[in-house]
């Protein structure tokens, strides 16, 4: 074979894998579940009215902005504490005082996610209500998916094994 005739050949084995790749994530619409659109998940699971549904957007946009302002806090602060890393001689007065505002920035999140929450609740009816309290404890027992591809974890169970 000629190396003009290997590159039609790894070319075109790219166009294909190029194109499959492409198929599988453009052709499944339906691939955004409750996790990667908890709004929707939300109105769909409590089926809100026009006037719940018109104060849910407010709620959601205040909440969405007081995060990212937040968020904002955190990386700063987690970059002004690990600039520190490398350098000499270092402050242990003010890594604690920085670790300190990261904590009391958490804290903040945690805050706010809360009062998200009751609001979102003072917006239902009764039985909407008991379906969200069931929703808020099912996500807050089910937790983010575990980085390293294990199942769910019981809440019980104690730490990870160390490996």
């Amino acid at each position: 074979m000629t190396n003009n005739t290997i590159l039609y050949v790894l070319l075109a084995f790219l166009i294909i894998a190029n194109g499959f790749f492409l198929y599988d994530y453009l052709g499944k619409p339906d691939r955004d579940g409750p996790r990667n659109n908890p709004e929707q998940f939300i109105v769909k699971e409590l089926n809100f009215n026009a006037d719940q549904m018109q104060e849910f957007k407010g709620l959601g946009k205040n909440h969405r902005e007081r995060m990212m302002r937040l968020d904002q806090e955190q990386k700063q602060l987690k970059d002004q504490l690990f600039s520190k890393v490398s350098k000499k001689n270092i402050n242990p007065l003010e890594i604690e005082r920085i670790s300190s505002l990261i904590g009391e920035n958490n804290k903040n999140k945690d805050l706010e996610v809360f009062n998200h929450f009751r609001a979102i609740q003072e917006i239902c009816n009764d039985p909407q209500k008991q379906k969200f309290q069931k929703i808020v404890m099912d996500a807050l027992y089910k937790g983010p998916p575990p980085r390293n591809g294990g199942g769910p974890r019981n809440q019980n169970q104690g730490p990870a094994p160390r490996n």
